[in-house]
């Protein structure tokens, strides 16, 4: 496809890391393809930005069916497993064909990919419910110790208060608000509004 686009991402965390080793290995991956030119796109962002706040997610919009995406590693994606994922995902539904150098990755409509992507989606899974599980462990542990637990019954109480400290952690870990809300059976406006009214920091983990 003389039209496909072919795009290497190289994102670094601070300015003193040198992606001329990764440009380099990304030029291998697609010469021994016979792909054609690539186009890169670096940034220096911290790990705390998400990627729809990235160029990241101009790149996804950017490209579509048929075009290639080559990162060094999948963790240039995202901050969380729970992140990457949503990139892949949202990649898959455009059509894009998704290369990992590190881990061997090629998520390209193949056979093999559809089972590696079900494989990573697995792992997302668990992920989430470990988080629930400590979560729900911790707070037993301190409703046992005499700790009081949530807001005090009355008007304005939200359903989400009982699940404060679940949903801080899944957000912290990368989760998006749009799948939070989701798990937790409200909109994602509202959970804005209840983090925003309950002065709640839920910003990732760096």
């Amino acid at each position: 496809m003389e039209d496909r686009k072919i795009v290497g991402y190289l994102r670094v965390s601070t300015a003193d890391q040198d992606v001329h080793k990764n440009r380099a290995d990304v030029l291998e991956f697609a010469n021994t393809r016979s792909w054609g030119p690539v186009r890169f796109v670096t940034e220096t962002v911290s790990g705390a930005k998400t990627w729809r706040d990235r160029k990241l997610a101009a790149i996804v919009d950017e490209l579509g069916d048929g075009d290639i995406l080559i990162v060094p590693e999948l963790t240039r994606l995202g901050r969380s497993t729970l992140e990457v994922l949503e990139v892949l995902k949202e990649a898959k539904l455009a059509g894009i064909q998704v290369y990992s150098i590190k881990e061997g990755l090629e998520l390209n409509g193949t056979i093999q990919a559809k089972i590696m992507s079900t494989m990573l989606a697995l792992f997302a899974e668990l992920e989430r419910d470990f988080i629930s599980m400590r979560t729900r462990e911790g707070l037993r542990a301190r409703k046992a110790a005499g700790v009081k637990l949530g807001r005090p019954r009355g008007p304005g109480r939200s359903k989400l208060d009982d699940r404060r400290e679940e949903i801080v952690a899944l957000l912290r870990n990368g989760s998006s608000k749009r799948f939070v809300a989701r798990r937790y059976g409200t909109t994602t406006s509202n959970l804005y509004n209840w983090l925003r009214q309950n002065g709640i920091d839920h910003r990732p983990i760096v």
